[in-house]
């Protein structure tokens, strides 16, 4: 990969980072019953969170010489509880295999800072998986 691929790669993982913060507020506002009033806080965190991701990414798109992205991903939404947290947990464990994968390419082109916030950026989609996993008794 090169560095304009990496930055169209990145670009995709911001309109996903967009897509999963308005879900996040979506499926919270939405969300009812006495199970899941823990995890509706939680998911107002991870929506805080995604949209941190993004401008994180936003400013390295920036500074490896690309132009952010405004797109927003496909936004998925539900009227059961348990479907609107799997559908946030398939997105975080997609967004898991996807920053490994731009861990990989901004190593390969020499990148390491960019590598370094990108693996503060999986920790937290890690943790976002272990929230959800919890939440649906996985």
């Amino acid at each position: 990969m090169n560095k304009e691929q990496l930055i169209q790669a990145l670009n995709s993982d911001i309109a996903d980072e967009f897509a999963s913060a308005i879900q996040y507020v979506n499926h919270a506002a939405l969300i009812t019953g006495a199970r899941f009033i823990a995890i509706q806080k939680e998911l107002l965190v991870h929506a805080t969170e995604e949209m941190q991701h993004a401008t994180t990414l936003a400013d390295q798109v920036a500074f490896l010489g690309g132009t952010p992205t405004t797109q927003v991903a496909t936004i998925e939404t539900s009227n059961d509880p348990e479907e609107m947290l799997r559908q946030d947990l398939n997105g975080e464990k997609g967004a898991v295999e996807r920053y490994k994968q731009r861990i990989r390419s901004a190593m390969e082109i020499d990148e390491f800072g960019l590598a370094r916030i990108l693996q503060d950026i999986l920790v937290m989609e890690e943790e976002h998986v272990k929230d959800l996993e919890t939440a649906l008794g996985l």
